[in-house]
């Protein structure tokens, strides 16, 4: 897939303030820091797209930005769709808010849970794990409440380039190890670097394979 435009469209504090459409919705979203602003910058090629930050927790809002692509191979669906290469990037709060109060903190799972939960739009979420670190509970008890929800969502490990290629594996390993006690099958997963643009071409096709199979649908 090649992404020939992604400009920002709009930030929503609740779900009814969300933009209205009928294409597919990909979401992003991980503990604070996990370097999610950079990895949507990183798949769609401009730096500028969403706003990064050194200090945790600044998305407080449901972002949305409208990506039109080409797609690397055209089916017959996809040439008879008008809005095949059309879909929506959606950047949403990090959870695990330790530092904010109980009230900020209701606010901001609420808000989750309702996109999360009642989007039509939206057609995969993916859950980003930094790669560097041991199984969080907190990463845990999110992708077995989105299980438990019937939300489909794949996980996406970030920051690959600040580990050997050994432990990257390593600790990769692990973490699917210890999913596996939980799942079967395990949940699709991605591993990526947004400074070497490490698996950006597997997402961007995952997410291409996905349209395809809407537009098929059709």
């Amino acid at each position: 897939m090649e992404i020939k435009s992604a400009t920002y469209l709009k930030s929503s504090a609740l779900l009814d303030q969300c933009p209205e459409h009928h294409s597919p919705e990909y979401a992003f979203i991980g503990r604070s820091n996990v370097g999610k602003s950079s990895l949507i910058n990183m798949l769609t090629g401009n730096k500028r797209l969403a706003k990064t930050s050194a200090t945790p927790g600044k998305t407080l809002l449901i972002n949305h930005f409208e990506i039109h692509s080409k797609p690397s191979a055209q089916s017959v669906a996809t040439r008879q769709s008008a809005n095949s290469g059309l879909w929506y990037l959606v950047d949403l709060p990090g959870y695990g808010f330790a530092k904010r109060s109980k009230t900020e903190r209701q606010k901001l799972e609420n808000m989750i849970a309702g996109y999360v939960l009642q989007r039509e739009q939206l057609t995969n979420l993916f859950v980003l794990i930094d790669s560097r670190h041991a199984p969080q509970q907190v990463d845990l008890e999110f992708m077995q409440w989105l299980g438990e929800s019937g939300v489909p969502f794949s996980i996406v490990f970030t920051k690959a380039d600040k580990l050997s290629k050994q432990a990257l594996a390593n600790n990769i390993n692990a973490y699917l190890t210890r999913l596996a006690e939980d799942w079967e099958p395990l949940p699709p997963h991605f591993i990526t670097s947004s400074e070497t643009r490490q698996g950006r071409d597997e997402l961007l096709n995952y997410i291409e394979e996905i349209n395809r199979e809407i537009n098929n649908n059709i």
